[in-house]
């Protein structure tokens, strides 16, 4: 799934690049996105009762991103099974040059605790590789 944006002033540091804190905010507007995509809102998930949390996040920084790049952000579900995802996420700029990449993984949470998703719920993950 895919997700555009342009990276503006206030998320730059001093060198006028992405600060490296915000690659994290990118990523989760990203995945965000992908969930409405799927016809499956986080504000859905919470009208099931389910909580999505995340467990591991490891960044790769490739290429800095300069204010008002614009980018490209590709999400897709690496794997899944009815009590944790994993989300692979690739930052593109302009160029079509990867910048950045985050392998995401988080456990599926309902009352506080890890939940196996209902068989509806999952299926719906099924459906979007």
């Amino acid at each position: 799934m895919e997700y555009k944006r342009k990276i503006f002033g206030y998320e730059c540091d001093i060198y006028g690049h992405l600060n490296n804190a915000n690659y994290l905010h990118l990523f989760e507007e990203a995945r965000a996105d992908a969930l409405e995509q799927m016809n499956m809102p986080v504000r859905k998930f919470v009208e099931f009762g389910y909580h999505i949390y995340i467990t591991n996040i490891e960044l790769s920084f490739i290429k800095g991103l300069p204010l008002e790049s614009k980018v490209t952000i590709q999400s897709y579900i690496e794997s899944s099974n009815r009590l944790q995802s994993t989300w692979i996420q690739e930052i593109y700029n302009e160029a079509g040059e990867i910048c950045s990449r985050a392998v995401v993984k988080g456990a599926f949470v309902k009352d506080g605790k890890p939940t196996r998703l209902s068989k509806e719920l999952f299926a719906i993950f099924k459906m979007h590789p």
